[in-house]
Order: C-alpha cells, then structure tokens, then sequence
C-alpha cells in the first residue's frame, strides 16, 4: 500500500485529535515510524530504547554493558528478585541522560551544573540527521510531544522515554512551548532524572528557558531534595524567577522537614520586589505542621495576616489538620469556630479533616455528629440552620477506614452499601482502605476476592491495593503468594514507588529475610526513587527487632546527614528497641535528644513502651516518673497504658490496686478492650479470686466488641483447670456456642490440666484427637505431654509422640530431651537410656555441653560410671571441654558407688585441667567421706574448701552434722549445729532426725519433742523417720519399770498423738515402729496379733 507522505501527517493529527491515540498510542506511533526516513527503521519497527541507550546512532547497538554502571548498581541489580529485574533494566537504561556537549553560546553557571548533575554514567555520542523537509519539522515535533505526553499519561513510562529519543534522534527541536509541556509531564510522572536529561537536550537545542521552564525545573530538584542545584538556578536566573519559584523552593525545604531555612528566603523575596501570598503561607504552615512545630505554625499565620496576606479555608484547614494528627482535636474545633468569626465558611475538607481526626481515635459518636451537621443540623453555637455539605467520597472513605480499624468490618460494610444507595461510586480508594481493614484483620483470602470484585467493576487496582496484599501475604509467611502478586504488578505496569519497596522491606523483615530486605532497599536506590522517612523507619525497625542498635543509630545519623526529617515512629523504634535489649537509660536517653535536639514530642505508644519497660524491670518509681511527664504533656491515657499497669500488679499479685487503676481509668473515658478485660481476667484467677474472674468473663460476653475470643477463651479454661473446675465436653459446648474452634493453646491448656491430675491416658487421647482434628502439636504440646509421660514411666507412648514430632519437623529442646532420659532412666538399664540419647540427637537436638551434661548425669545417679566416663571421653574428642557441672555429676556417681579413691583421682584431674571447683564439688566429696565414715578426711577437705575462698553452706553443714551423728560424735555434732545456726543457715530434716534421734536415746524425750516444735518452727517438714523415731522413743520410755502409772499413761499418749499425726501426713510406720507400738499397746500374749494387724491396716490405707 502506498501513502502520501503529505496526507500521512493530517491522518495522524486527525486520529490525533480526536483522541484514537490515548487508546492505542503504539499504533500511532508505528505509523509516524512508518513514515520516516528508511534509515531509520530497524526491521519494520522504529528503535527502542535500547537501540538509543546512549544516544541515537547509525545503526543498532545493543544494550550498554554492565561496566557502564557503578559497582554498586550492578551488586544491587543482581539482589532484586526475578520479577522485577526487568522492570529495574529498563529503568536504568532511562534513569541518566545522554552526555550532550553544551555550546558555547549557553554561558549560564546554573545550566552547566545541572548538565553535569544528569552526566555521570553517559557516554557521548553523534546524533544522526536524517532528511526531513524543513518545512514540516515542527509538525513532527509537535506530534511526537502529544504521543509522550500520551505515553506519559497511560503510565507506559519506558515508551515516553523510547519516543523523546526517537524524536531527538531526528533532530526534531520543538518549540519552547513544547519543551515546557515536556518538563512539565515527566516531572508530574515522577521521572525525576528524565526531566533533567529533557532540560538537557533543550539547551543543546539553543532553546533559552523561561519562567516556566525554571519553575519546573525547580520542582523537579526540590522532590529530589538536591535543594542545592534549585538555590542555583534561582541565583544564577534573577531575570527567570517569580513568585512561583520562591514558593517552590521554599516548599521544597519544608518537604525535607526544614521550614527554618526555608523561612530564610522571604527577606530575599522581598528584596527583589515580590510579595507574600496565600500559597506562600500556607506553604510555611503545611511545613511547620508536618515538622511537628504546631505552635510554629500558628505564629506564622499570623505574621503574614499583618503582613498583609488574608487567612483563607485552606491554611486553617491544614492547621485543623495537623491539630487532628497530633490528637488535639478540641483545638481543631477551636479553629473552625475561628473561620466563622472571619466569615469563612468551613468546606467539605475541613468537615472531613475533623471526621478523619474522630475515626482516628476511634470516636465514632462525634465523627456521626458532625456527618449529621454536615447534612443540614443546627450550628454550634448560632442555633441557625447551616448550609447542607454533602458527604462525598472522602468523607465515606475516611469513615469506612476507621470502622475498618476500630468498629470492624461489618460496620465498614454496611457503610460501604449505605454509600452505593446514595448513588456515591466507590472508587480505587474506598476498595483500598476497605481491603487494607481485610488484610489487617487477617482476612486475606477475602482481601484477594474483594480485588477481583473490583476488577469487575471496572475499578482498576494501584499500588496501594497490591502494596496491602503483598504486606499481608509476608506477614502471614506466604512468599510465593506475595511473589506472584509483584507480578501482577508488573503485568499491569503498576510503578514501584517509594511505598511500594518500603512495605517490601518491611515484609520481607518481617519474614526474617534480612538480606532480601536490605536488596530491596538496594534495588530502590538502584531505580533512583529517594527513600522517604518511612522508608528509613522501616531500616531503623528492622535493626532495632534483630537488637543491632549500632546499626539501627547509624541510619538515624545518615537520615540526619542526609537532611532527612525524622518523626515519631522513627524515634520510637530506636526506643522500643533498647527497652526489648534491657538498656532503658540508652531509651531514656533517645527520648530526651528527640525532644531537646529535634523539637519532636513523644506519644502515647512511646510512653506506654518505656513504661512496660520500666515495670517489667522492676522499676516502679521510674515508670511513675515517667507516667507523670506524659500526663503533664496533655497526653490522654488510653488501653495501652492501663494494660501495662494491670500487667505489673498481675506480676506482683496486687489486683485490688489494679481495680482500682481500672476504676478510675475508665470513670476518666478509657474504654476497656478484649486484651484488657483478658488480662484482669488472667490475674484474678492467678490470685485465686475465682468468682471476679468469671464476673470478668461475664462482662466480656454482654459486649459484642468484647466477646470472648479464643485467647480469653484459654485463658477461661487455664483458669478453671488450675482449679479442678473443668469438664472436656462442657469446654467444647461453650466454644461451638460462642462461634469458637479449639486451637493449639486451648489442647496444651487442657492436656497440662490433665497430665497435673496424673490422668496421661486422657491427656494422650486429647493428643491424638489434635492430630486427626488438624489442630498442629507445637514444642509446647509435645513439652507438656512428654513431662506427663515421663513421670507416669509411659516410655511406649512417649516414644510415639517422639515419632511424630520426627514427622512433622519438630525438634526437641533440652527439656524434651532430660525428661526423656529421666523416663528411660527408670529401666535402669545403660542401653535404653544411650538409645534415647541417641535416637534424640538424631532428631535434631544439638549435641552440645548441656546435652552431654544431662547424659553423664542421669547414668551417674545410677552409679554407671564407668559408662558416664564413656560420655566424657567422647566430649573431649568432639572439643566439647567438660566444666564444673561435668565433673560434679561423675564424682557424684563415684560417692554414690562408694569409689572414693576414683573420685578423688577425678577431683586432681579436674584441678590440673584448670576446671574450678564450687561448693557442690566439695560438698559431694564431703558426703562422700561421710558416709564411709572418713570424718577426719572429711574435715580436712572443709578447710582446704575455705582456704579457697568457698565457705560452708547448709548442705556442708548437715552432711557433717549427719556423718558425727551416725558415729555418736554428740560433742562435734552439736558444736557444728550451733555454728551452722548462728550463721543464720536452717538444717534440714535429715539433721534434726540426728540430733531427735540422739536425744531419744538417752530418754530425753522432752528436749527430742522441743527440737521438733522448733524444726516446725523453721517451716522444716518432718518425714517419716522423724515420726518413727519419736514414736518409738515414746513407746521405749513408756515401758520403764521404775515409771509411774501416771507417766506411763503420759508417754503412751504422746505416741498415740504422734501415730495419728504421722498418719494424717501421709507417713507409713515402719516395721520397728510397728513393733514397739504393738509392745506397747497390745494386750498379753496378743503383741503378734496386733503388729500384723496393724501392717495389713497401713497397708491398706497406703494403697488407698
């Protein structure tokens, strides 16, 4: 088909003109290449960006190699993932411009410095200059600046930038009214660097930039925050500059958070001639506000009113606004009714701004009253009608948000239907904020449904939407799914942005893939998007949570250097995580430097972090201290802080003071939430008050918002079982009735309560009921159920749940394992306890000092040494050094074996190993030579434990009270009695049955009975001996020829009294007792008669 050269043209401004080309740009764009000259068309098609990397050529080159880019690039680029290597190659191809060789005749300082700003990694190049008739060059230009524009429009970035070069490549120069539209497009697309290497090719043009030209050039280095370079330009241009550029740049210094400097430039401003206006001021309020310097900003407004610039709606608004973060929305109100005064009315926005404040903090009685003045109620104050405002998207969005946050999402979308009825069309924002409330209440499978409905309804899904669900799918740990929604993204051709790589990071940080999360932030540099404070918070954050608070310092000192503002969840972040490593003072410290050194003030989660910091630490008065400096910054308390200090009081078991805190916190508005009322619930039921705890629970089940979930459900059920109050059947009717399904804690509480009461057969069927009802065993169900199984000798069943922690991945942990061992100990048989050590370590379990400690241990406590020296020989091969705890447990087994001689060889081997002895050492020994009767050694070892700095304990003491007593040394035993009770140490029960014992032999039995009156004095429990002994000596005196009936009648008594007292402990007679009570009772010639009597009557009782 043959086209007339001069007919093409007016096809394409026609299709041009009547807008064809917003829907289908490629097409114009393949018949505009289709009409150029032939050299320039490669295989049918126009050049594509990587044709033009550089700069046009003759002929096509490939892509620039990876050695045209910093180091730092190429190391970040290969970190992205997959899916977004694409899209960041392409970028780069794009994100510097072309090093254009300035002429001459372009003497302006500013110029060569932003030419040089946008060279550093291009190389430079010839442009060809193809034949094209002179006459219809500026109709081409024309159309290629309407098919960028067109590109720039549909977000098909990359194509923009494809046709500017195709354009260039001709060596099309548009006019300055197109370079203008040019500038002004890329830099409202956020192309930043693009907009630069553009401003570069118009200079090389010839063309001189005016007003317009510099504004945007201007605002274009100020979103950069390269305030330097727009300085420069305003300088080196005085004939250039206007109103609109000193706005700029003043607006610029406010975006990086500082308003001061950017004050500095009115008197300049003024010097050459211009006048304040409106936007100036709102621009300086906008900025105060945003640094947090609230009392700044209303300074400021009023400078300017006498300066002679009129308030207006919008610079109240913003400071309503900013009055609404900062929770003052009395304030707020405050100056609404200043607007009236000046005859201004309030809009839409300020009604919205106050809606938005209420929703924040959750008011939704006053955020309904004002939608209800909104719509035609009475004012204030006047008491006349006001004019109707109508709710618009805004206002539903913002309410919609908050129910989302606060109300719940039925609330949210019974808004949401109320809002279609009154014929308001939700748009892309509404289904954001109303999958953001899905995501964030864990609902994501409906979120991803929700983005279907969208679709569906014509309503195309931005980066907020994808952002949400992507931070969800981390957050819940599904990456593939999170991975495939990226996708999605880049399918759409959805722009990575600033935020959209933050809540990468801060989801891949969350996972606890640091290093994806910190190529993220790579890869955001990499795309030239300069990271915002969020995005450094996020940094800050993630340090903070993996404790390196050096690191986490040095980012807040880059953010400083960088000119970055920092705000309040920055700051907060470093805070909470020195209080979570225990250095509060460091946190203290933050605190102050954020108020001092950067005028911003903490709130309420601040306080309430270091608060709970201090209370957890044992630091009451600090945390007063603390409480008082947040209540005398006007700030309200809230949930948060009520819980820390109910938490403290459950701690130390005060809850009549945490009635008290509640009582008054909540006659002061604070709303009691699920967690709080949980809490009180927890701690009554910790101190035994059993019916406020069920009061609680009563209370929570009238409040719909308040309902027992399934966490204060356990806790209900941890609470009753404690106390013996719980049937399995009626726990699951109570959960099916309040919509409730058990979950892991609600097993583990009820397979504990169970294992408590001895009853391992029902905890194990609750077990096997876990696996079948899909309910996953954690390490906590298999901790709980392998202690009860241990203890009740079940080694059958506990190796079948060790099976099936195999099964499902579980490792066991130290606890899981001593129990285990302490089960197979009961065999008392060397193979099956190895056997289990073995089949443990398997499983995963490191093979360490504590697990090789645990082994040596259990086989020494049953006097298998020799293969406890086995397991120490073993660890010295694998360079595990035994320590004290190795060596006390072995020696323990030799003196238990009665291997004295070993123990000592042991004992030197320790020494010449440089392994320090502790007093459990030296007190093993001792008992030791003890029981052998070895006193005088056993003498001697005490003073060489004293000559090195270790001093006699309880334990010392009884066991040498012990060892004279078993000899009849009364003269020494006693002498180490007085001294062990003058150094203020409490003998044991063992050592008082020596000393009763003695005394009880010589007939004293008054003396014998005060001795135990003081033992039970000093909260020492008697045993069984201590009654055997007693009694017997009773019995024996009782018996005395010389005694009279009257003593005699006495003594009998007294060994009656303490047979039925020793019964009522639990104790058993032995068989001497038995004897001598059966001599003593029983009638003549009944004594055999009686003693087996009364076995087979304690027998019973025993088995009982």
């Amino acid at each position: 088909m043959c086209i007339s050269t001069d007919f093409l043209p007016l096809r394409l401004h026609y299709l041009l003109v009547f807008g064809y080309s917003a829907k289908h740009p490629n097409f114009i764009f393949r018949c505009l290449s289709f009409h150029l000259p032939p050299p320039l068309i490669l295989g049918g098609r126009p050049r594509t960006a990587a044709s033009f990397s550089g700069a046009a050529a003759n002929a096509a080159r490939p892509a620039p190699p990876l050695s045209h880019f910093r180091a730092s690039e190429v190391r970040s680029f290969f970190s992205v993932p997959d899916t977004l290597k694409k899209r960041a190659r392409t970028s780069l191809l794009f994100s510097s411009p072309t090093s254009f060789a300035l002429s001459s005749s372009v003497p302006s300082i500013s110029a060569r410095l932003v030419c040089r700003h946008f060279r550093d990694s291009w190389s430079p190049s010839t442009a060809p200059n193809p034949s094209i008739p002179p006459s219809k060059t500026h109709l081409y230009a024309a159309f290629f600046c309407t098919l960028v524009r067109l590109f720039l429009t549909s977000g098909r970035f990359s194509r923009a930038m494809d046709a500017f070069l195709s354009m260039r490549s001709y060596g099309l120069a548009p006019a300055l009214p197109y370079w203008n539209q040019l500038l002004s497009h890329f830099n409202a697309s956020g192309l930043l660097s693009q907009t630069g290497l553009v401003y570069t090719h118009m200079l090389h043009c010839g063309i001189s930039p005016n007003t317009f030209t510099q504004n945007v050039l201007v605002h274009s280095f100020c979103k950069m925050g390269s305030l330097d370079l727009a300085l420069a330009l305003l300088q080196d241009s005085p004939d250039t500059v206007d109103v609109v550029t000193y706005n700029t740049i003043m607006w610029g210094f406010c975006q990086r958070g500082m308003p001061h400097h950017g004050f500095g430039l009115c008197s300049s401003m003024l010097k050459k001639g211009f006048s304040f206006d409106s936007f100036t001021s709102n621009i300086f309020v906008k900025g105060f506000c945003q640094a947090g310097m609230l009392d700044h900003a209303e300074r400021v407004t009023e400078d300017f009113v006498r300066g002679g610039v009129n308030r207006d709606v919008i610079g109240l608004n913003i400071l309503i606004d900013a009055y609404c973060r900062a929770g003052y929305i009395n304030r707020g109100l405050e100056l609404v009714e200043e607007m009236r005064r000046f005859n201004l009315s309030p809009d839409i926005i300020t009604y919205n701004t106050l809606i938005s404040g209420y929703c924040r903090r959750g008011d939704f009685v006053s955020a309904n009253r004002l939608v209800e003045e909104m719509l035609g109620r009475a004012e204030p104050k006047t008491g006349e009608i006001s004019k109707r405002v109508e709710l618009n998207l805004f206002t539903y969005t913002t309410l919609i948000s908050g129910y989302c946050k606060y109300l719940g999402l039925d609330e949210a979308f019974s808004l949401y239907e109320e809002m279609v009825l009154n014929g308001c069309i939700p748009d892309v924002v509404t289904y954001s904020s109303i999958i953001d409330g899905l995501c964030k209440h864990g609902r994501l499978t409906e979120a991803v449904l929700l983005l279907g409905e969208m679709e569906k309804m014509g309503v195309d899904p931005n980066h907020f939407v994808y952002t949400a669900l992507v931070h969800s799918s981390l957050k819940k740990g599904k990456y593939m799914d999170s991975l495939g929604l990226i996708s999605q993204m880049v399918v759409r051709g959805i722009i990575f942005d600033v935020v959209v790589y933050t809540a990468l990071m801060d989801g891949m940080f969350t996972l606890g893939k640091i290093n994806e999360g910190q190529k993220m932030f790579e890869s955001l540099l990499l795309n030239n998007l300069v990271p915002n404070t969020v995005t450094y918070s996020s940094l800050i954050s993630s340090y903070c949570k993996l404790g390196d608070m050096e690191a986490a310092e040095f980012i807040l000192e880059k953010m400083g250097k960088e000119l970055m503002a920092t705000n309040v969840i920055t700051y907060s972040s470093i805070i909470s995580g020195y209080v979570k490593k225990g250095m509060l003072d460091e946190a203290v410290k933050i605190l102050r430097k954020m108020v001092q050194q950067q005028n911003i003030f903490p709130n309420i989660y601040i306080y309430v972090v270091l608060i709970d910091g201090f209370l957890k630490a044992g630091r009451q008065n600090a945390a007063s201290d603390l409480y008082l400096e947040m209540k005398s910054r006007n700030i309200e308390d809230n949930k948060f802080i009520l819980d820390a200090f109910v938490n403290d009081f459950k701690r130390a078991k005060k809850m009549e003071e945490a009635e008290v805190l509640v009582k008054d916190m909540t006659s002061r508005g604070v709303l009691l939430d699920r967690v709080n009322y949980t809490s009180l619930m927890d701690g009554f039921f910790k101190v035994g008050k059993e019916a406020d705890a069920l009061k609680i629970a009563e209370e929570m089940t009238e409040k719909e918002e308040t309902r027992l979930d399934i966490i204060a459900y356990n806790v209900l059920i941890n609470g009753l079982s404690r106390l013996g109050k719980y049937e399995e059947q009626t726990i699951y009717a109570g959960m099916r009735e309040l919509g409730l399904s058990p979950d892991s804690a609600t097993y583990n509480t009820m397979i504990n309560a169970y294992c408590r009461e001895k009853n391992v057969d029902s905890a194990f069927r609750l077990w096997k009921e876990m696996e079948s009802g899909g309910s996953r065993p954690n390490l906590i169900t298999c901790n709980i159920l392998l202690k009860g199984l241990s203890e009740a000798g079940l080694l059958d069943k506990a190796n079948d749940v060790l099976n099936k922690m195999s099964s499902l991945g579980l490792c066991p942990t130290i606890t899981i394992y001593r129990a285990m061992l302490n089960l197979s100990s009961k065999s008392r048989r060397a193979e099956v306890i190895l056997q289990m050590h073995k089949k443990i370590v398997d499983m995963g379990l490191e093979l360490n000092r504590d697990v090789c400690n645990s082994l040596i241990s259990t086989l020494s406590r049953l006097g298998m040494t020799q293969k406890a020296n086995s397991v120490l020989i073993d660890m010295r091969e694998r360079g595990i050094a035994p320590n004290t705890i190795t060596y006390n447990s072995i020696l323990r087994g030799y003196c238990i074996s009665n291997h004295l001689k070993r123990a000592f060889t042991l004992y030197s081997e320790m020494l010449s190993e440089g392994v320090c002895p502790n007093i459990f050492t030296y007190n093993i020994l001792i008992w030791g030579l003890c029981s052998a009767g070895l006193m005088l050694k056993a003498e001697e070892l005490s003073s060489e434990m004293k000559e090195k700095g270790l001093y006699p304990d309880a334990i010392t003491y009884d066991t040498l009270v012990s060892g004279y007593g078993k000899l009849g040394n009364k003269k020494e035993y006693l002498k180490l009695y007085c001294e062990m009770i003058t150094k203020g140490f409490v003998p044991n029960t063992g050592t008082y049955n020596v000393l009763i014992s003695d005394f009880c032999k010589e007939g004293k039995l008054t003396q014998a009975k005060e001795l135990m009156n003081e033992m039970l004095a000093r909260g020492v429990s008697p045993n069984a001996s201590t009654y055997d002994i007693l009694i017997c000596g009773w019995c024996e005196l009782s018996k005395q020829p010389e005694m009279d009936k009257i003593s005699k009648r006495s003594y009998k008594l007294e060994a009656k009294i303490l047979l039925k007292e020793m019964t009522e402990r639990g104790f058993v007679p032995s068989k001497s007792t038995l004897s001598g009570i059966s001599c003593t009772f029983a009638k003549p010639g009944k004594k055999v008669d009686a003693e087996r009597y009364l076995k087979e009557l304690f027998l019973r009782k025993k088995n009982y």
